[in-house]
């Protein structure tokens, strides 16, 4: 089970957040006491059995997002705007 932390201790603690996050697990930060972040060594110290659980509850936080995530992917392909740069 991953910690919760609210968004303004994370940043307060980030180093914690990752020391935990490499020794515990996934970390969650929250916002407003909603789940918003979650912290998650690239390679912890856990076997792969135990990442593979991890990966598998990021995934199915991730799908259960009541946000629609995509606008986030798409992309602009207006024309760049001319900047003076002089």
């Amino acid at each position: 089970m991953s910690a919760r932390w609210p968004l303004q201790k994370a940043k307060n603690e980030f180093s914690r957040v990752v020391d935990r996050a490499l020794s515990e697990g996934p970390q969650t930060v929250t916002r407003h006491g909603k789940p918003v972040v979650v912290v998650s060594a690239v390679r912890g110290a856990r076997g792969r059995t135990e990442n593979r659980k991890a990966s598998r509850a990021l995934l199915a936080l991730l799908r259960s997002c009541p946000v629609d995530l995509s606008r986030i992917v798409t992309r602009d392909r207006s024309v760049p705007r001319t900047v003076d740069l002089g």
